[in-house]
């Protein structure tokens, strides 16, 4: 077996469980050995004696008899795991074994009974101590005759029997630092997968009003994990539920992890999940409650329960007895809301660690044992049969409600939650705008102050930012002009204050559409229109105001004299002049914090960045940023740090990216470019420079101020010869200096983070955007970072690739990438020389995606429309089937223009072949796509003809 043993954590381990069973407390002193056996069962999951072992050895030995004697220890197994164990039997020069009793190791006989190795186990048995009791752990019962056999061979000899599954318990139940990181991993992955799917999902389905059963529900939790996006860089097989995610709704609550999902369709009130996730075999656990519209009662239930988990983690230190620190949380229910005490839960959590439920340290009002730091504990709380006064629906009388996280035990300070999703009502409560509540009364769902979950259904229009200059009377500002009935611009409230009928009227500058000014003789005119029903307010913004009905201001004209009178200091029409020009200075700023504002809508708030204060950090020198901080391209450094990078320009402005937010990171050589590229492609867009940006780039431009090298003089020697030397040379120290850096940062993300590098020699030329650009494969991906703006692709994400204009006579071909989410635009790469065919076939048949090819150019938006609209009609006619030379291609028939809408098949397939006809005489071009053309198909697949409508 060539796996490696953690030896010193065996070491360990076993001294302190030896150290405890001489101390003699509580079962430990009637043992005089322990006895661990373990069998062969798949139906087992959680046991005892596979815990002791995962913590010993950090594997599973099924068939392996463990027997631990005061001077001796002894085991039991296969050729292949006594070979593994020889890892920790033979001690010799290792100092760590001090104290451990010696190791003798014995192979199991697969085709005897083992009496042999049975009988010298009995007698180091009967060897240590008094020789007359066995530990076990009673639960476990494994079936087979290898078990069986030893069993009754412990029997026949008369030894008891004690159970030590609690003290033993107990003694794996502090972790270390080691155990520790990897339950804060179990629990971080946990706690993304409830946030990122779970929580999203469900806002999804109460979105779009879905059916959707409860037992589906859990089963795309578990799904979930198996896609890297959700485990924060972890290997999925490394991760595993601890159990069937738990999700309850409509009525139907059971507070335990022993239940299942049921298959009732999810209701829209309180919606409780409980999911557990296990990392390398430790477990973490996540408990939330959703609550759609809940009414204030609820609300006010659910902020008590919050209280009351408050309550509890202040309890949990070192030291405190498991019992006392129940029943202060008991104590506190029944002092606040005595009613509330019957509705608890009967024991408030348990500790947790490779078994994800230790059933000797569960938090009820009988447990004796005492907390110890380094314990790590689920805590679950909640109250069951809650009455909704105000239901109408029997789904909606009875609710529960139920919260729980993975925490650990400190000395002093309070417990630490390693499971920090928020739970607060803002963060769990679903509130619906337009949603009438069930009661029949007719009001709207009135969210508390700041409730963070609100949306609309998909169906209503939203309404247009109302803008308001001035809340009360007292905010207008008491200017001459103002009292003087002239035109006067607050750009503190972005207002312009207007005299219309002898009454200064305040107009936000939101409300008005455009100005213009005109000097006509010996006047000057200001003419105002405003944003009014009816008139154009944008795309995708629409016409709606609050009060539609009301009568509103189109236009307003100001009229003043070009003539300076007597004693006045300045023309009156100075006064029209400024206004004209402030006017347009605030709708200027104010136009432009919106598009900033819009530029931020959909923006995902990143982490923090944690700054490792280290100098030994990766860093590298005089790098240009795409796409730009400022007007101008800036140097600046990039340095990796705990948790992400941060770009410094020399100006100071600062760009910080997180690992966790890298979806590609790309290296791109210098090799046969004028540039070296670190590229990012992220997963949520970040801010800077005013703009949302999901690609950045890190670059230096050969022959210009390189990485770590210092200053290098411009390569304008009259000898080439030199001059082609010193650009090999500086090439070479570029890439070194940048494959340092990667190889550090590599190493300090423990190759969470990797980079790709693009394979040249399967590029191909070809025209995403308006340019001809070389684009490379990576494994994962097909990008062009040398010219901007970047061309980036996911393979994971592709759907399938289709060749349209492959034809003898024609020296280019388009290339259409349909993605696997429908609803996104396909992405077109026009202008692929057709020598790259067959190449780019073997490179996509190497990552197993499906291509197809035509001789025409396709109206890809109406055939996604079309698909988007019906895609089980879609697929039930043959899906992509339609692309082949040879499938049956009749689906694109609803894909076709208006006006042929009205023709027949023979119409159609006259006009097709008489435009074929003409393509083979016309130019070709290269720059754009052609003219877009419905599929015909061939005259065996045409049905039969339709009668016209008269």
């Amino acid at each position: 077996m060539a796996v490696n043993l953690d030896k010193d954590a065996y070491y360990r381990r076993i001294k302190r469980l030896y150290i405890n069973w001489k101390k003699g407390e509580d079962e430990f002193g009637k043992a005089d050995a322990i006895v661990v056996s373990v069998g062969v069962d798949e139906e087992i999951v959680y046991a005892k004696s596979t815990a002791i072992q995962t913590w010993l050895f950090g594997y599973e030995l099924t068939d392996t008899i463990m027997v631990f004697c005061d001077t001796k220890i002894l085991f039991l197994a296969s050729k292949k795991k006594v070979d593994f164990l020889k890892q920790v039997a033979i001690t010799k020069g290792n100092e760590n074994a001090n104290g451990v009793p010696p190791i003798t190791l014995l192979t199991r006989e697969k085709n005897e009974s083992n009496k042999a190795n049975f009988d010298k186990m009995i007698e180091a048995i009967k060897g240590s101590k008094e020789g007359k009791t066995v530990g076990i752990f009673s639960k476990d019962k494994f079936p087979g005759e290898y078990m069986k056999s030893w069993n009754e061979t412990i029997s026949a000899e008369g030894l008891e029997k004690v159970d030590i599954s609690a003290v033993v318990a107990y003694t794996m139940a502090v972790k270390e630092d080691g155990e520790l990181n990897l339950m804060k991993k179990a629990a971080s992955i946990t706690s993304e997968v409830y946030s990122k799917f779970f929580k999203e999902r469900v806002m999804e389905i109460v979105d779009a009003d879905e059916k959707v059963r409860h037992s589906k529900l859990a089963e795309s939790v578990e799904k979930a994990i198996e896609e890297k996006k959700y485990l924060g860089g972890a290997d999925p097989s490394t991760v595993e539920m601890c159990y069937p995610p738990i999700i309850q709704s409509g009525g139907n609550y059971s507070l335990k992890f022993s239940v299942v999902s049921d298959k009732n369709h999810m209701h829209f009130g309180a919606i409780t999940c409980a999911m557990g996730i296990r990392y390398k075999s430790y477990c973490s656990n996540l408990v939330r409650t959703l609550m759609v519209d809940p009414p204030q009662e609820m609300q006010d239930n659910y902020n008590f329960l919050l209280l009351v988990e408050e309550e509890l983690l202040k309890h949990l230190k070192h030291g405190v007895k498991i019992s006392d620190a129940y029943n202060a949380a008991q104590e506190y229910v029944k002092k606040e809301k005595s009613e509330l005490v019957a509705k608890l839960t009967k024991n408030l959590g348990f500790a947790m660690g490779i078994e994800f439920r230790e059933g000797s340290l569960v938090l009820n009002a009988k447990n004796q044992y005492k907390l110890k730091k380094g314990m790590v504990l689920s805590i679950s709380l909640g109250f069951a049969d809650l009455v909704n006064k105000e239901a109408k629906k029997d789904e909606q009388k009875k609710y529960a409600l139920f919260i729980g996280d993975t925490i650990q035990i400190n000395e002093e300070d309070d417990a630490t939650i390693l499971t920090p999703v928020k739970k607060k009502i803002k963060n769990v409560g679903i509130f619906l705008k337009d949603q009438k509540r069930d009661d029949g009364g007719g009001e709207e769902a009135s969210p508390p102050e700041g409730a963070g979950q609100q949306f609309e259904r998909r169906s209503k229009a939203a309404a247009r930012k109302s803008n308001v200059s001035y809340k009360n009377v007292s905010q207008m500002p008491r200017e001459k002009d103002i009292r003087d009935m002239k035109i006067f611009i607050d750009k503190k409230y972005e207002t312009v204050v207007m005299p219309v009928f002898g009454i200064a009227t305040p107009f936000h500058i939101a409300t008005i559409k455009n100005i213009s000014m005109s000097v006509e003789g010996d006047y000057t005119y200001l003419r105002i229109n405003f944003y009014v029903p009816g008139s154009s307010l944008g795309r995708q913004e629409g016409n709606i105001f609050p009060n539609p009905d009301a009568t509103f201001v189109k236009e307003i004209t100001y009229r003043a004299s070009n003539l300076k009178t007597p004693g006045d200091p300045s023309v009156p029409s100075t006064n029209l002049q400024n206004a004209f020009r402030i006017i347009k200075e605030v709708q200027k700023r104010y136009k432009t914090r919106e598009a900033e504002e819009k530029e931020k809508e959909g923006i995902v708030k990143q982490d923090s960045l944690v700054i490792n204060l280290n100098r030994s950090n990766p860093k590298l020198k005089d790098l240009y940023i795409r796409p730009n901080i400022a007007q101008k391209r800036m140097q600046g450094s990039l340095e990796a740090h705990t948790n992400g990078f941060r770009f410094t320009s020399v100006r100071g402005d600062k760009v910080d990216i997180l690992y966790n937010n890298i979806k590609h990171a790309l290296f791109q050589p210098c090799d046969g470019e004028m540039i070296i590229v670190l590229h990012f492609h992220l997963r949520n867009a970040i801010m800077f420079g005013k703009r949302r940006h999901t690609d950045v780039q890190f670059y230096t431009e050969v022959g210009e101020i390189t990485t770590d090298l210092g200053k290098h003089q411009h390569m304008h020697d009259r000898d080439d010869l030199y001059a082609e030397q010193m650009e090999r040379e500086m090439r070479h120290k570029l890439k070194s200096a940048f494959k340092n850096f990667i190889e550090k940062v590599e190493t300090l993300t423990k190759e969470e983070l990797e980079f790709e590098v693009p394979f040249r020699d399967l590029g191909f030329q070809g025209a995403p955007y308006r340019s001809t650009c070389l684009l490379q494969p990576t494994s994962s991906s097909l990008v062009n970072t040398t010219e901007w703006p970047p061309f980036v692709v996911t393979l994971d994400e592709v759907e399938l690739i289709h060749f349209e204009r492959v034809q003898f006579h024609l020296k280019n071909f388009d290339v259409v990438i349909v993605y696997k989410d429908y609803n996104k635009k396909v992405t077109m790469i026009n202008a692929v020389p057709v020598n790259s065919l067959d190449p780019i076939k073997e490179w996509l048949n190497s990552c197993d995606i499906k291509y197809t090819e035509g001789v025409q150019s396709l109206n890809w938006t109406k055939i996604m429309k079309t698909i988007v609209d019906d895609p089980e009609g879609f697929f039930e006619q043959g899906g992509w089937s339609f692309l082949d030379p040879e499938g049956d291609v009749h689906y694109s028939e609803s894909v076709g223009s208006e006006e042929e809408s009205g023709k027949d098949w023979d119409e159609l397939e006259e006009e097709a072949r008489r435009a074929d006809k003409e393509s083979v005489y016309e130019e070709e071009d290269t720059t754009t796509n052609p003219r877009k053309r419905k599929i015909r198909p061939p005259p065996a697949s045409r049905p039969a003809k339709k009668k016209r409508r008269s």
